[in-house]
């Protein structure tokens, strides 16, 4: 299991070890394929501009649960580093509790239930109310990563300001990302 500890260090450092961990919540869940890195000196971060109520979680202490919504739909899960850093979790390889997410998912291929942010909190059952539990236990589940696997980076997804910026960080060859890397280039 992975402790707090391991979410009080650099963004950057955070998201790329976490690729390849176990994330399960209330059992259902599977491995991290594709993350985005965000800090309180990028303009596309909700901290940019300091704490707020909807961001306050991004100021607390290491290792929680950052829930927001956006377009008024989706739900995306976030795993607070330092202030004002935060994991964005965009993709997961389904390993457990494929029923409940596909029913949650509408009967969706394996493929597509959790290759994107809000498709993956829907498929896992993550909303509002989950913004600002610990990541260190129920309903949360998170196990470092097993095997060693290629990393890939580049620019992050839906965003407009910071877009350029290769935050982005995927398993390499992974077939459940929300989508492929534009000339991805390897993570030295």
């Amino acid at each position: 299991m992975l402790e707090k500890s391991f979410f009080d260090r650099p963004v950057l450092d955070v998201a790329q070890e976490i690729l390849g961990a176990t994330l399960l919540f209330d059992g259902i869940g599977g491995v991290i394929v594709e993350v985005e890195a965000y800090d309180e000196t990028d303009p596309a971060s909700h901290s940019f501009r300091g704490p707020t109520p909807r961001n306050r979680v991004m100021f607390g202490p290491p290792g929680h649960a950052y829930v927001y919504k956006i377009y008024g739909i989706h739900h995306c899960l976030n795993f607070v580093c330092r202030p004002g850093s935060a994991v964005l979790i965009r993709a997961l390889e389904p390993v457990q509790g494929l029923a409940a997410m596909r029913e949650r998912r509408g009967g969706l291929s394996d493929r597509q239930l959790c290759s994107g942010p809000g498709k993956l909190a829907q498929a896992l059952g993550i909303d509002l109310q989950h913004d600002g539990l610990g990541l260190d236990g129920p309903p949360f589940a998170l196990k470092a990563a097993t095997a060693t696997h290629k990393i890939a980076t580049g620019p992050r997804i839906g965003i407009t300001k910071g877009a350029e910026t290769p935050w982005r960080f995927v398993q390499a060859g992974s077939r459940y990302l929300s989508r492929p890397l534009p000339k991805a280039q390897p993570v030295l």
